[in-house]
């Protein structure tokens, strides 16, 4: 059951960053109206995903959520935007992760 939900908050990760980035790009990157396009759809399955939790309280899986966004967008800037993060950002994201983990999986 963990592994299921970690694997629902990775491809919900993968879905909003993405979806943030292809809006990002479309707007910011004057790439046009497919990327914006493309964007909100990746958005809108972010949305989706994130039903498929096992946990029945919305609430609790959006703020879980949050933490794997941080940490997601974090290595999204690395990844594709040359972003170094600095110790007060490893130190944040691994904080976050602890959170979640808290959140979703002490009980």
């Amino acid at each position: 059951m963990t592994a299921r939900s970690i694997a629902l908050f990775l491809a919900a990760a993968l879905a909003e960053i993405g979806g943030a980035y292809l809006v990002w790009i479309g707007l910011r990157e004057h790439r046009g109206a497919l990327f914006v396009g493309l964007g909100a759809l990746a958005l809108a399955l972010y949305g989706v995903v994130a039903t498929f939790q096992p946990s029945p309280e919305f609430g609790r899986v959006l703020a879980a959520y949050g933490g794997v966004f941080i940490v997601g967008s974090l290595l999204w800037g690395v990844a594709l935007d040359g972003f170094r993060p600095d110790r007060s950002d490893i130190a944040g994201a691994g904080i976050c992760l602890v959170g979640v983990a808290v959140i979703m999986y002490a009980r």
